[in-house]
């Protein structure tokens, strides 16, 4: 990945099996999660990381599926995360739930849970970006003063994250919920992952075993947007 001094973005992957050019442009400045980047993760101010999202990137290249055929022209909306902390887990927490969902109106949402054993939340935090905050030059901390900051406030005042349907691994036995329902700020949104075994075993290097896929997001039953889910902890919990 090589970032332009235009802020658009040029990715390159080239092997025998597979291989992608694309060019992404973002709609506006870097998204600040949190308060003006530092994202609370837990009730001591520690247990924080910083943290930006690139939602409603804009993507346009070539893929190719193999090595026997030409490479296809390829559009699509994407989205990139940066973060970074030294001490993110509290001793209760065993893993999180995250969402990036990037909405058909323009609009984009973030939200995650810190999950205690018992399944119970710990720290939650979301964050609904207008699309004209998102496509602003303007810095996007200026747009905290205008909406609440659910980084200071208790995780009854964050999303709620609901079970609606689990999938179970048949290579590691994990029960994986890869359906979820989230309710924030007057909205609940209905998860649908794109395919159940998203699961991802990274044993051999960071040393765990977690889910991370494609989902699309439904309000009253109509689809209005696609993202990512991520789960973890629900293998063994998690230790960074």
């Amino acid at each position: 990945m090589q970032r332009e001094p235009s802020d658009q973005i040029l990715t390159v992957i080239e092997s025998p099996e597979f291989g992608f050019r694309l060019r992404i442009t973002p709609p506006g400045a870097p998204h600040l999660q949190g308060r003006s980047g530092f994202s609370r993760k837990g009730p001591r101010p520690n247990q924080a990381s910083w943290y930006y999202s690139r939602p409603q990137l804009i993507i346009d290249g070539t893929l190719r599926e193999s090595a026997n055929r030409e490479p296809v022209r390829v559009q699509g909306i994407g989205w990139l995360d940066h973060e970074w902390s030294s001490d993110i887990l509290d001793e209760e927490a065993v893993g999180w739930d995250w969402i990036g969902i990037n909405l058909d109106d323009g609009s984009a949402l973030m939200a995650f849970r810190i999950r205690r054993k018992d399944g119970s939340t710990l720290w939650s935090d979301a964050r609904w970006a207008r699309a004209g905050a998102l496509r602003s030059t303007i810095p996007t901390s200026a747009d905290d003063r205008r909406s609440p900051n659910h980084s200071d406030l208790p995780f009854s005042h964050g999303p709620e994250f609901t079970v609606l349907r689990s999938w179970i691994s048949p290579r590691t036995g994990t029960s994986w919920p890869v359906s979820m329902r989230v309710r924030y700020a007057g909205h609940e949104l209905d998860l649908q992952p794109l395919l159940d075994d998203q699961e991802l075993d990274a044993t051999a290097s960071t040393g765990t075993v977690y889910w991370e896929g494609a989902v699309i997001a439904l309000e009253a039953g109509k689809t209005i947007g696609r993202g990512y889910l991520e789960l973890t902890g629900y293998n063994r919990p998690l230790r960074l």
